[in-house]
């Protein structure tokens, strides 16, 4: 289980760092080279590498390796960031996620696509080609100043192969490890203490050096920055390479010598050779006698200079405390830091069964509730009254467990336009806003596909090309814009081009064509719209590997029902077209307010009502109200449900707004807030409109919840409500409220 939970804890961080680096690349692309978001690329590939090093995925490990060493060449400036460079490393981040796909499908040995992995690997090694010949012409241009060194360290070699009895082997039983970390490991969240404690694990030190020639003055030190430098001596039997493999994940970007016992002085002397300050290094080898006098004499590097301080073997338990068990190698194996302690990850399922419970929570709250007030004990009201309080705290408190942003979903679409825009030759900018918006996350899971159809769609049938726009005065880059907020009490998405627009004309035609409509009919503009969600409707004049098969949009409209939401377009020929999606914020627990009408209990979600009034005291015009001098439809729920009718003192209207759209719902009588758990409704009610699921009462009866949203486009009352306008104005005076 241990394995399990580690290898799916690898498989998310993974895909996380992916879904940065494809972020940083698109972001380099549209704003610039910066050295901070390509360092950002390249250790979210280091880490994914180290990561699936722990379980031995080779296959992602030499992947990504390799594409490591590219982008280490990138981040030197040794190879470009052009366009063929970026889209190779987009399509390298697509195949490792497919990678990482096979390891949560337990397929980590089998390669997704042999043939991709060959092409990718050939474009890479290619590259790395590339670098290398560059670098060689800039040996070569700078070959000149750099004569004098290089003679020196061909001095150096011969003098090594000179050595008295080819290599005196050194006196020193134990290994010498000499430690420089890289100095953004700290900023990388690493610990180079965790490797000195596994380090130990594996033998007891003989001494300890702490270098600090790399540090800067006060006033310029980098608190995020390691600047120490360490030698070490080790008693060990294990050998080289286990030891080198504890500091595989570090390697790469840091100067690591591990010398063996009895090694061979021409290694020491290599080693020296590319240390700074080696006097100083040479002193303390002599004081460690890591190495003696006459060793010393014989490398004959220089004097010696002030030696460091030696930390003792009995001070070890003091600066290196109780090792671990395995090397801290990963980031979900490493101490994280107090920051990210605040955020753990758990199964969606057990949030599911959280809100579930919940849920019971508020059906008994509310059945406790009604007890006491039938049993009208004034203690055990109040009881039952701050418990009922705390519940609806622990249900927004638990809903919001579930509230995730929107940008999940919009951080997928830079990849998507970029991609397309080169495959249909079309220049599209691409505009995110309220990307912060935060919605349910079982809808954004299921919103993200009918949001690839609009912009697939937008893309491809409303954006001109770039001779298009230019000859109809607009710039040549098109533009599309992906927006979400909050706006009474719903999440509302829009998509907007500033294409060519739908022509209404055409659309027309084609329904009457297809037999959608009759050919003496007028529709709205709205109605004609909503024509481009029917199965099978298209005006493409030819099929495309994109779009034109006359599937897509009824998908679309068929999705977001299902999420009982609304999905509307807008559209001015030539200038533009947006398409504006509404998704309530949850489908779990909502705060609703219940209404009777012929004797059944209704709930309307709490916050789509503005207010109640009584109908007997306005004045009334067939199905049309007016209320503060503006007419306001209303739809009588009694005729509508054909229910039986109740004589009533009192005709309350509820005024419900769904986006910009006010109706009111006349029922017989208002009974107050309530917390309503939503229940899916069977297949008998599923097609039925008008109503959006079922909840459970504290007295055990089921009562339905009104969609909104469909009712006042069921009902078309608002758009009969401008018709009549001005003739309503000239009667409403001389009509009754009691004719209603």
């Amino acid at each position: 289980m241990k394995k399990d939970a580690a290898r799916d804890a690898l498989v998310q961080e993974a895909r996380e760092l992916i879904v940065a680096m494809e972020a940083a690349l698109l972001q380099i692309e549209s704003e610039g080279r910066s050295s901070d978001t390509i360092n950002a690329i390249f250790r979210a590939a280091h880490t994914i590498k180290g990561s699936a090093g722990l379980f031995a995925f080779e296959s992602i490990v030499s992947f990504t390796h390799l594409l490591e060493n590219v982008l280490d060449r990138v981040r030197h400036d040794i190879l470009k960031l052009d366009d063929n460079m970026m889209s190779l490393l987009l399509n390298c981040g697509d195949y490792m996620d497919a990678l990482v796909d096979a390891i949560a499908e337990f397929k980590e040995n089998q390669d997704p696509d042999p043939a991709l992995r060959a092409e990718l690997e050939a474009a890479l090694n290619a590259q790395l080609d590339k670098a290398a010949a560059s670098e060689a012409a800039r040996i070569a241009l700078s070959a000149a100043p750099m004569a004098l060194e290089s003679m020196l360290h061909s001095i150096t070699d011969a003098e090594l192969e000179l050595d008295i009895a080819a290599d005196i082997n050194v006196a020193n039983p134990f290994w010498h490890i000499s430690l420089r970390f890289s100095p953004v490991m700290l900023r990388d969240g690493l610990d180079p203490m965790s490797f000195l404690r596994y380090l130990l694990t594996m033998g007891s030190a003989v001494y300890l050096h702490l270098l600090e020639d790399a540090m800067p003055a006060a006033e310029e030190m980098d608190p995020e920055l390691c600047y120490l430098g360490i030698e070490l001596g080790l008693d060990s039997a294990a050998d080289q390479a286990a030891l080198e493999n504890v500091f595989e994940f570090v390697r790469e970007d840091s100067q690591i010598v591990v010398l063996a016992p009895h090694a061979g002085l021409s290694h020491y002397r290599r080693w020296l050779a590319r240390m700074p300050n080696q006097a100083h290094l040479g002193e303390l080898l002599r004081q460690s006698q890591a190495l003696t006098d006459a060793e010393w004499q014989l490398l004959t590097l220089g004097q010696a200079s002030t030696a460091a301080p030696v930390v003792s073997q009995e001070a070890m338990s003091a600066l290196l405390p109780e090792a671990p068990s395995a090397p801290l190698r990963s980031r979900f194996g490493e101490e994280k830091k107090s920051v990210e302690q605040k955020f753990i990850k758990i199964e969606v399922s057990k949030l599911d069964q959280l809100i579930d419970l919940v849920g019971e929570l508020v059906i008994a709250g509310a059945g406790a509730s009604l007890v006491a007030k039938q049993k009208k004990d004034q203690r055990f009201d109040e009881a039952t009254q701050t418990i009922s309080g705390l519940v609806e705290q622990i249900r927004d408190a638990a809903l919001t467990l579930r509230m995730v942003q929107i940008n999940e979903v919009f951080q997928r679409f830079p990849r998507v336009v970029r991609d397309m825009s080169r495959e249909i030759g079309k220049n599209i900018e691409l505009i995110v806003t309220g990307a912060e918006t935060e919605l349910d996350k079982s809808m954004v899971e299921k919103i993200s596909d009918p949001l690839v159809h609009i912009v697939r769609n937008a893309m491809d049938h409303g954006i001109e090309s770039a001779a298009e726009r230019l000859a109809a005065g607009k710039p040549e880059i098109g533009v599309l814009r992906l927006n979400a907020t909050h706006e009474s009490g719903s999440v509302v998405i829009e998509v907007f081009d500033d294409g060519r627009g739908l022509d209404k004309e055409k659309i027309l035609r084609k329904a009457i064509a297809q037999g959608l409509i009759e050919a003496d009919a007028t529709p709205s503009d709205n109605d004609i719209f909503r024509l481009t969600f029917e199965p099978g409707f298209s005006t493409a004049e030819k099929v495309t590997a994109l779009s034109g098969r006359g599937v897509g949009m009824d998908v679309v409209k068929r999705n977001i029902d299902s999420l009982h939401g609304e999905v509307d377009i807008f559209s001015n020929h030539g200038q533009g077209t947006m398409v504006r999606i509404r998704l309530p914020l949850t489908l779990a627990i909502i705060a609703g307010f219940q209404v009777v009408v012929g004797g059944a209990v209704f709930v309307i979600p709490l916050d789509l009502v503005v207010e109640c009034i009584n109908l007997s005291v306005h004045q009334v015009y067939q199905n049309v109200v007016t209320l503060r001098d503006e007419p306001l439809p209303f739809i009588p729920l009694r005729e509508l449900f054909d229910l039986p009718y109740k004589e009533s003192a009192r005709k309350s209207l509820v005024v419900v707004q769904y986006g910009r759209l006010r109706a009111g719902l006349l029922v017989d009588n208002l009974l107050g807030e309530c917390q309503a758990v939503i229940k899916p409704l069977g297949k008998l009610f599923s097609k039925v409109k008008g109503l959006s699921g079922s909840t459970i009462l504290g007295d055990g009866r089921v009562a339905l919840i009104l969609d909104v949203a469909h009712l006042i486009a069921q009902s078309g009352k608002v758009e009969q409500a401008r018709a009549w306008d001005a003739e309503v104005r000239s009667d409403l005076g001389l009509i009754s409220g009691n004719d209603a």
